[in-house]
Formats: structure tokens, C-alpha cells, sequence
């Protein structure tokens, strides 16, 4: 687990020295309209007051549209170069950006009415992170998260073969989830009404001439049985 961290943070130094947007796609045109929409699924239940946990922060780019929800914003992560930027670029009085290790932080039992997190999970240590973030969790309170989805033929090939992990600019060790083993682990963290959604045919790199004309069919893709498990990414929401 500790060489896991130092990969980590070794990795948060990559992505600031080649560009942490244009290696997550957040930046295309297609990559900020998957960017809007994740943004709208982890903080739309957001109530001003609420103390929330966001897991995984990297350079900020979720906590400022989560900042914006009036909520109490505790983000953390694992890399001190990435939260730097956070820090500058998300001034916001109501947000705190702390170095933590997501296995073993150090806030109180029952401390945060919801954690949410995108793209983060998937670059643990799933059980021991679910565990934690049980742990932090207020009883009745949620979790939000979007990770990718293995059963996406593309996402399965850049997660499982070395040579293209790197070329991609992934970490040594992250993965992705297969949603029905992801929802046992759930379970037996403690969670409860586990609801894990497959949703996102809209390709990053997609022209942005096409987009108008591709994304009415990937939204009714999603909808479509044994199809709309091949999505790329997965919706997890659950309740302790």
C-alpha cells in the first residue's frame, strides 16, 4: 500500500508537468461537456451548510462547481504538488484543501454528511478506501462517485496492457470496476441502496462537429439493455 501512495504522488508530478486536463480530457470540447454533466452528478444533492468530503481533488477541477453549492468542502488528496494549484485556483472561503491518505485520514468518526469523488476510486485500494470513507461517513449520510467502466472495450485495454497505461498517461497501479463485483464490495463495506449506473458513450476526442449529432444516440444508448453496459464510465451512489 505505501509503494501505492508514493506511485501516486510520483504521478500527481506527471500530470502537472504534462498537463493533468489534456491527460484526464477534460479539455476538449467533447471532454468538457462529459466534464458539465459529472459535475451535475456529484453535486446536485449539495445543500449549503452540509460537510462534505471530496476524495481525489487533484488540481480542483470538481471543487470548484462543488464549492459553488454552499457546502462546507473538506477536499483532500494524496499529492501536495496537485493540491498547490488546487489551492491557488480555488480560493473559495468555504472550501479546505488537505494532504490525506484515503486509508487512513484523520478526521473524526461520523464526520461528513457526503463524499463524493470523480475518477479517484479506481486508483485505490478499493476496500480498505471503502472502508474509510464508511468510517468518515455521518449515519443516513451518501457517497457520489464516477469511475470507469471495465466493461467498456476501450477502457479494458487501456487499463490492462502496460504499453498503452503508459502511453495514456495512466498511473502504474489504477484500474477500473466491473459494477456487480463493485456493488458487493459496497455491501460489504456497509453500505446501503447501493445504486451503480453505466452512462457516457460521448468520446472525448469526438470532433466537435459531430457532437451535436452523436450525442441524442449515446444518450439512448445508455438506455439500452446489455448496450449501455459497455458505457465508459459508471455512476455509484449509495447511502450508509
Amino acid at each position: 500500500m505505501k509503494d501505492r501512495l508514493k506511485s501516486e504522488i510520483e504521478h500527481g508530478k506527471y500530470l502537472l508537468a504534462h498537463g493533468a486536463g489534456k491527460i484526464w480530457n477534460w479539455e476538449t470540447p467533447a471532454g468538457k461537456l462529459r466534464w458539465a454533466r459529472r459535475v451535475k452528478m456529484l453535486a446536485s444533492h449539495l445543500q449549503p451548510g452540509q460537510k462534505v468530503l471530496e476524495i481525489g481533488c487533484g488540481i480542483g477541477y470538481f471543487t470548484r462547481s462543488l464549492a459553488s453549492s454552499g457546502a462546507e468542502i473538506t477536499a483532500i488528496d494524496i499529492s501536495p504538488d496537485l493540491l498547490e494549484v488546487a489551492r491557488r485556483d480555488c480560493p473559495a472561503e468555504n472550501v479546505s484543501f488537505e494532504v490525506q491518505n484515503a486509508y487512513a485520514m484523520t478526521y473524526a468518526d461520523k464526520s461528513f454528511d457526503s463524499v463524493v469523488g470523480s475518477s479517484v476510486l479506481h486508483h485505490l485500494e478499493i476496500d480498505a478506501a471503502l472502508n474509510e470513507v464508511h468510517r468518515v461517513l455521518k449515519p443516513g449520510g451518501s457517497i457520489y462517485f464516477t469511475e470507469p467502466n471495465m466493461m467498456n472495450p476501450q477502457i479494458a485495454v487501456q487499463k490492462n496492457v502496460p504499453a498503452i497505461k503508459k502511453r495514456l498517461g495512466d498511473s502504474p497501479n489504477e484500474t477500473a470496476f466491473f459494477r456487480w463485483l463493485l456493488q458487493r464490495r459496497l455491501e460489504r463495506a456497509g453500505f446501503r441502496h447501493v445504486q451503480i449506473q453505466p452512462f457516457d458513450f460521448l468520446h472525448p476526442r469526438l470532433s466537435p462537429a459531430w457532437i451535436p449529432r452523436f450525442q441524442a444516440f449515446a444518450n439512448l444508448l445508455e438506455h439500452v439493455p446489455l448496450i449501455s453496459e459497455i458505457a465508459g464510465s459508471l455512476y455509484i451512489r449509495a447511502v450508509k
